[in-house]
């Protein structure tokens, strides 16, 4: 069980941090203005703290944006999945670029869709997160302006972060931004921009991936110590890229390197440290981003994803008509490669995601019989997904959930 801060000036953090729903996105800090702060707790998530009073505007705004409040409903697309969600193209695609390509945790289309809307003056710059140079394996803000600073900040963090900690003064500058993060922050800043008109003025475009759940950093520890090397030694840390789907690698100041497999490091670590609110998650494909991407994994036969390294793929799914063009004007232009992907293929290639999405309302039935706040969900398709899952698995993930909630081992 985390390390619960509280209380803190605001009642919708304050029943949000009770409940463990926090997803450490940053917007109640952001928009608090200065009354909160994003801190670090055990095991290493972040979380708001602060015990100055928040503003009733601020509270407001908190309260319809913070994802551990209220999930974003799904807008309706040309299609619509109970599991990935509303969406108008789906396909299997990779950047041409063979160094965007390579770099990347998958196929380059995060990658190469930001390049190309800084390229064509879509947007004049980025904000993403990547490795702290201080702490490798934490993250830290950045904002990129040129292909290169993209490049720089590519590949998956499976880590805290908080894009949104800084998003007030982010929107008073001039200019317009592509934001790319989590599906809860890409929530939280549609619930913001229900409330701010300067979203829509400033972020015409908004990314996501499909996300497995946010480790704490004990995860990242775990992985070093178990390739015999010492955190607090390590100054380069990657978890995935240079590579389909990568290695995990770690590098000490005194020249020392060691390596570890996807697979290994998802599944028998940072899998492990997986907050709570990430296994109750609605909405972990990137239901209300413009663009969701993921990692198109090939088909074992077997009806599981091969983790065997390839050339990267990734998964594309548009869902508005911003994400749309962008798609297609970096397809017209050759950055990107894509092949029509029937919906029905993601079952495999995101098994864990299938699984997650149809068992959610059992857990979350757990947390309304043990008496726990949780999110507001409506409009995710839950009932359509819930249908999906057999009685007794279902059955067994409530009470499952329950026992954990009871014990305190959430």
């Amino acid at each position: 069980m985390a390390s619960v801060v509280g209380p803190t000036g605001s009642p919708t953090v304050n029943r949000v941090l009770a409940g463990e729903l926090c997803t450490g996105c940053g917007l109640c800090a952001g928009v608090s203005g200065g009354a909160l702060a994003m801190t670090t707790v055990a095991p290493g998530y972040s979380r708001p703290a602060g015990a100055a009073p928040v503003a009733p505007a601020a509270e407001a705004t908190i309260a319809a944006a913070c994802p551990g409040a209220v999930v974003a409903p799904w807008t309706e697309g040309a299609e619509r999945h109970p599991y990935w969600g509303p969406y108008r193209r789906c396909a299997s695609a990779f950047a041409t670029d063979a160094e965007v390509r390579h770099r990347s945790s998958s196929g380059g289309g995060i990658s190469a869709l930001l390049i190309h809307a800084l390229d064509t003056g879509l947007v004049d710059r980025v904000l993403h997160v990547d490795a702290d140079p201080e702490r490798p394996t934490r993250n830290r803000i950045r904002w990129s302006r040129t292909r290169a600073e993209v490049l720089d900040g590519s590949g998956s963090r499976y880590a805290a972060s908080s894009p949104l900690v800084e998003i007030d003064s982010a929107l008073s500058e001039p200019g317009r931004f592509a934001f790319v993060g989590k599906p809860c922050d890409v929530s939280a800043l549609r619930g913001l921009a229900t409330c701010d008109p300067r979203v829509a003025e400033r972020v015409p475009v908004a990314l996501s991936f499909f996300c497995g759940g946010l480790p704490s950093h004990a995860g990242a520890d775990r992985i070093i110590r178990a390739m015999g090397l010492e955190p607090e030694a390590v100054v380069r840390f990657r978890y995935r890229g240079e590579g389909w789907p990568g290695l995990t690698r770690a590098e000490t100041a005194d020249g020392r390197s060691a390596e570890m497999l996807y697979d290994h490091s998802w599944g028998g670590h940072l899998s492990k440290e997986v907050q709570f609110r990430c296994k109750i998650c609605p909405d972990a494909v990137g239901g209300v981003a413009d663009i969701a991407c993921a990692d198109a994994w090939h088909d074992t036969g077997s009806g599981m994803p091969s983790f065997e390294e390839s050339e990267g793929r990734s998964l594309l799914m548009t869902r508005s008509d911003a994400g749309e063009a962008l798609v297609a004007s970096a397809l017209a232009a050759g950055v990107l490669v894509a092949e029509p992907l029937a919906v029905e293929a993601i079952d495999v290639m995101q098994y864990s995601q299938a699984r997650r999405k149809r068992l959610v309302p059992a857990r979350l039935l757990a947390c309304a019989l043990t008496g726990q706040p949780r999110p507001r969900t409506g409009g995710l398709d839950l009932p359509r997904a819930a249908r999906r899952a057999g009685v007794v698995e279902s059955a067994r993930n409530t009470l499952g959930t329950m026992r954990r909630i009871i014990q305190g081992r959430r």
